[in-house]
């Protein structure tokens, strides 16, 4: 297998690689043709709501971590797709957001992790509810085609991911899988 390039993205779930079907667009225009197509949120927020109901199957959001959570609160049963955008490494807004989707909200669409998503994160956003990561990380995309997500194996704080019952220590979890 040839080495990734620095611009290969490559989308991965816990189920291993495979092929993107959305499309990043930049307005709502995109819906005119067949697909699945990810919308920054003014553009989601500007469709018709009857748009949004009857084309749910292939309308995405994509949130920046400035971008308040809140405004698609009320929406997220018209979205198949949350995609949390991490333009750089530190910034962890959009880890909250992915598990507030999860825990408080109850959002049971894809959760997709863009950008800058590495190595010592990865753990990190499957234990706090994101399923889909765009990963261009050329060590992660290694790792992940070896079959090693990394991570502990035990931890000290619930998340949206199931905890296994231990036989002490309610406050201590382990690794689910």
């Amino acid at each position: 297998m040839t080495e990734p390039t620095k611009s290969e993205t490559r989308l991965w779930t816990p189920n291993g690689f495979r092929e993107d079907e959305w499309i990043q667009a930049e307005s709502a225009e995109a819906l005119a043709g067949n697909g699945r197509f990810i919308l920054p949120l003014q553009a989601f927020l500007g469709l018709d709501p009857e748009v949004r109901k009857s084309a749910r199957e292939r309308i995405g959001v994509l949130l920046q971590p400035g971008d308040e959570l809140d405004k698609i609160v009320g929406l997220l049963d018209q979205l198949s797709l949350v995609a949390l955008a991490f333009p750089a490494f530190n910034d962890g807004r959009s880890f909250s957001k992915g598990e507030l989707l999860r825990s408080r909200h109850h959002f049971e669409g894809a959760v997709r992790a863009t950008g800058q998503v590495l190595v010592d994160q990865l753990p990190h956003m499957l234990r706090v509810g994101f399923d889909e990561f765009e990963i261009s990380n050329p060590v992660l995309l290694k790792r992940l085609e070896e079959g090693r997500t990394g991570g502990l194996g035990l931890y000290y704080q619930p998340t949206a991911e199931a905890e296994t019952k231990g036989p002490k220590y309610s406050w201590r979890r382990k690794r689910a899988g």
